[in-house]
């Protein structure tokens, strides 16, 4: 079964010059390992692939159940620089949110 990221997780995002940091919080031990095993640097770069165009870093942290994600590249060259309509990191972590995982 397929089902949006947001079933079992929340996120919290910003932005800093051309980056964006992204948040992602499971709600108990169960979906962190889920999280850990299907929401990848690789998985989050594809979800983002017309929107980020360098690297993106995954920092694990378990003691809070939560992944922190460093999208490089991100903005267009940065909120005053961009043509973007939305030209800020704060919708990046709604957009992940509805990233597709197998669900148990």
């Amino acid at each position: 079964m397929t089902i949006q990221l947001r079933t079992i997780a929340n996120a919290r995002c910003g932005d800093k010059g051309n980056k964006v940091n992204i948040a992602v919080f499971a709600k108990d031990a169960k979906d962190y390992h889920i999280l850990l095993d299907q929401v990848t640097p690789e998985r989050v770069a594809a979800h983002f692939k017309d929107l980020v165009f360098g690297e993106v870093k995954r920092y694990e942290v378990p003691t809070i159940y939560a992944l922190n994600f460093v999208l490089s590249e991100a903005l267009d060259g940065g909120g005053s620089a961009s043509l973007r309509v939305d030209n800020l990191g704060k919708c990046f972590a709604s957009n992940l949110m509805r990233m597709e995982i197998r669900g148990g």
